[in-house]
């Protein structure tokens, strides 16, 4: 039941692997200075705010929207 979805910039990517690599780019100071969030202040790990992200549509959003606008020049 999987479909190609050219137009989605997110397709084949899930919320792990879109966290880790807006941290190995910006680091857990600089993301929590893009979307402040305290999950990326406070005590911050990929376990603790996937936990967060998963929960809270609307910081899931940022994070995604963050990726999308970071990386899109490179694909």
């Amino acid at each position: 039941m999987s479909q190609e979805q050219p137009n989605n910039p997110l397709h084949g990517l899930n919320l792990e692997k879109i966290l880790t690599r807006l941290v190995e780019h910006y680091g857990w100071d600089a993301l929590y200075a893009q979307i402040n969030i305290n999950c990326f202040h406070n005590e911050p790990s990929i376990k603790s705010s996937l936990k967060f992200l998963r929960r809270t549509q609307w910081a899931r959003d940022k994070v995604e929207a963050l990726y999308i606008d970071t990386f899109r020049a490179e694909e």
